[in-house]
């Protein structure tokens, strides 16, 4: 299964580790949620597909959700959905990739 938010690939290492070498994310954020096993996802600029890619998760990542927005609805493993997860400054993941435990927020709207 493909769309063009994601892509299967193998194993690499988590969204965690690259945010905190990239400075995108503090030691203290306790919370992680991790994606959908055997998808790596695109990190996009904004809340939908339109939006450009500004990076690739590969498959195994954990990502920290920063808020949460509406934005362009996207099925995926995890069902359908339009919210989009920030995690990082400018940098949003389909919820639908993201095993979050529910199917409605569980962070901050982003404002």
């Amino acid at each position: 299964m493909a769309t063009e938010d994601i892509e299967i690939t193998g194993a690499g290492e988590t969204a965690d580790a690259e945010a905190l070498s990239a400075g995108t994310l503090s030691a203290e954020t306790a919370r992680t949620y991790p994606l959908a096993p055997g998808y790596s996802v695109n990190v996009r600029s904004g809340p939908g597909t339109h939006y450009s890619i500004v990076r690739t998760l590969p498959a195994g990542s954990s990502i920290p959700i920063r808020c949460q927005c509406p934005g362009e609805t996207v099925t995926g493993p995890y069902g359908t959905s339009k919210i989009w997860d920030n995690i990082a400054n400018a940098q949003f993941v389909a919820d639908a990739y993201v095993k979050t435990g529910s199917d409605g927020y569980v962070a901050p709207r982003c404002s």
